[in-house]
């Protein structure tokens, strides 16, 4: 059980870099929640990893979040702002290292990818194939009589055509964002507020950047563990967890101290860190 659980694990780490790699092709952008959903819908948690922790994230998944780190280490992942990014070395990697138990050994004693490694390209896409024209059949002759009085009957004028009416532009949805959007958590007392878990003070409010269309705060946190959601308008009427999920578990935060980022974007309802 353990062999295959760590074998898993593996394969979801290099499934990973594979989804990021893809996302480079269709140039489909996704965040980081819906990346590791992703890895796990493709190497699903088996029953000890999908046990329940305190904060209702399963082990699995917890594991898999803490691993990525080794992604970065190696060079081949970059978390930002906007999101997860592959580096050509992380693109090269999937190719180097096909098989996940080589892509482990490598991103965990250091070997470095082939210099020689070619970057991978876009699958090819297959054309559909062309239907051969049908043939026309070939027009009857008009009977003689039909013949002679299409000759002696004037030609009738066409009548005028009506100009197309205009097409009406699609609709583009408008998303309408919140009034406010909070980063309610076990830490907000050290971001000044009164209480934690408490998103109706102003010292826990995101700023909304209105060219990016996300909602940020940068904070100074001391090395630890944390816990916290999305709560919008200073209230819990209205909340989000892991995986943009509405009234979904915590997120979770593993910080080696100093400053870090939060960025919301209520388009997906989920956030990232940086």
């Amino acid at each position: 059980m353990a062999k295959s659980t760590v074998e898993k694990s593996s394969a979801r780490l290099k499934t990973v870099l594979d989804v990021l790699a893809e996302g480079t092709w269709s140039e489909k952008s996704l965040n980081a929640g819906e990346i590791l959903a992703e890895a796990i819908v493709r190497v699903p948690l088996d029953e000890r990893e999908s046990e329940l922790l305190s904060g209702g994230i399963p082990r699995g998944h917890k594991s898999l979040t803490t691993e990525t780190a080794k992604l970065v280490k190696a060079g081949w992942l970059v978390k930002g702002r906007s999101g997860w990014t592959i580096t050509d070395d992380g693109l090269r990697a999937t190719v180097a290292f096909a098989k996940p138990d080589e892509f482990v050994t490598a991103l965990t004693e250091g070997i470095p990818v082939p210099a020689d490694t070619p970057l991978p390209t876009a699958p090819v896409k297959k054309a559909a194939a062309r239907k051969p024209a049908a043939k026309k059949a070939p027009a009857a002759e008009k009977a003689p009589a039909a013949k002679a009085a299409a000759e002696k009957a004037p030609a009738s004028k066409a009548a005028p055509k009506k100009a197309a009416a205009p097409k009406a532009a699609p609709a583009v949805e408008k998303l309408d964002q919140p009034s406010a959007v909070a980063i309610a958590g076990d830490f907000n007392t050290i971001l000044g507020a009164p209480e934690d878990w408490a998103p109706q003070y102003d010292e826990v409010q995101m700023k909304f950047n209105s060219r990016r269309k996300v909602w940020t705060l940068a904070a100074t946190l001391p090395a630890g563990f944390y816990t916290y959601k999305i709560a919008l308008n200073r209230s819990w009427d209205e909340n989000y967890g892991a995986f943009g999920a509405r009234d979904g578990a915590n997120h979770e935060l593993q910080h080696n101290g100093g400053k870090v980022t939060f960025t919301y974007d209520h388009a997906t309802r989920d956030i990232v860190t940086a």
